[in-house]
């Protein structure tokens, strides 16, 4: 099945999320991701493939992906100065990881370069006749009408453009121009599923709304799916473009439903101990290493004093978590406006999913 919903590209897999599958997994689960590109090939040579361990990255990562039903497609960047050994590289990539599909990253460096791209495509389609494709390159073809998009699109499943707005702040108006063009000069014409710009460059960085312009132009336009460029930076430097993407719920791929931990860490953030009381039993034990309180006025109070001490003024975000009902562990971090640094570990005991048991611990430097 191709890709429907949203997906991110990941280049470097020990940079997103520590190199955690199963953090990745959750991650992409609880954004609401429905599939991930996760780089496999570089030219001739394997990726993700941790030379000092002689451990591939990928498959366990598709593996872990894999139980949150969210499909990993590897890419390629190709050059096409050795078509056949790079085809060989895609093939052995294939064979050995479990993937969904592959994606041909093919740029400046094939310009021009129609008897590879024949050689590359067709020793692909020999060996591997009915594995989904896609090819990723340049947005608008009519700059660009030196690829060969002909040969590696009549043997591709989709078209996957780069729609990077870069210096610029018209995502929608640039999408639209893409399709249209690809509709107009490029033969034949598959169904695009673009990418969008979650990274920054030159002192440029997209803003929230022009993330929210760019998938909603995508669902109007009728396309089936988006990616966004990378998950490497998106999650380290730009969070909150990361968290707009999540938030958009594309139709007939909803976001899963937020787990209590997700639920508790949020309303803490929103300081509303009202809220907060909603989540946990009437007669609910918190304890930490000073005390063990018991039912709402004790809680209510305990936040309440939190609330204008340690976690006044700031946010806390999780770093995982783990468990099923009747009980979930989580970890988190904080920053302090004064710049103290927070690091906690917390445990849950659930009752008719809600708190009926709670373990705080934190420390703070």
């Amino acid at each position: 099945m191709l890709p429907q919903g949203k997906g991110f590209y990941i280049w470097k897999v020990p940079n997103c999320e520590g190199g955690d599958p199963e953090k990745i997994a959750l991650m992409a689960h609880n954004s609401g991701l429905t599939h991930v590109l996760v780089k496999i090939a570089n030219g001739i040579y394997d990726y993700n493939y941790d030379v000092a361990l002689k451990k591939d990255l990928v498959a366990p990562l598709a593996n872990a992906l894999a139980k949150y039903n969210i499909k990993t497609w590897g890419w390629h960047y190709v050059f096409g100065d050795l078509p056949k050994k790079e085809a060989k590289a895609a093939i052995r990539q294939i064979q050995k990881i479990p993937l969904e599909g592959y994606v041909i990253d093919a740029e400046a460096e094939y310009k021009g370069k129609y008897t590879a791209c024949r050689i590359f495509m067709s020793e692909l389609r020999n060996a591997l006749p009915t594995f989904p494709m896609a090819l990723s390159s340049f947005r608008y073809p009519k700059y660009h009408n030196d690829l060969p998009w002909t040969d590696f699109l009549s043997k591709c499943e989709l078209n996957m453009p780069q729609v990077y707005w870069e210096q610029a702040r018209n995502p929608g108006e640039q999408l639209e121009r893409c399709v249209k063009e690809f509709e107009a000069i490029v033969s034949p014409f598959k169904p695009i599923i673009p990418t969008g710009s979650a990274y920054g460059a030159n002192n440029w960085y997209p803003k929230p709304p022009e993330i929210t312009e760019f998938l909603n132009k995508a669902v109007s336009l009728g396309l089936s799916g988006v990616n966004f460029w990378s998950w490497d930076y998106c999650r380290r430097s730009l969070p909150v473009l990361w968290d707009t993407i999540a938030a958009f719920e594309w139709s007939g791929s909803p976001n899963p439903a937020k787990d209590i931990v997700e639920k508790l860490v949020d309303t803490i953030n929103s300081k509303n101990v009202s809220t907060l009381l909603n989540l946990y039993q009437a007669d609910a034990v918190h304890i930490d290493a000073k005390q063990t309180i018991q039912g709402h006025t004790a809680l209510t109070t305990w936040y309440s004093e939190l609330f204008n001490s340690d976690l006044k003024d700031i946010t806390i975000q999780i770093l995982e978590f783990s468990g099923k009902n009747p009980s979930r562990q989580f970890s988190w971090i904080a920053k302090a406006p004064n710049g103290d640094n927070f690091n906690g570990n917390d445990t849950l005991g659930l009752l008719d999913n809600k708190i009926i048991y709670h373990y705080s611990s934190y420390t703070r430097k």
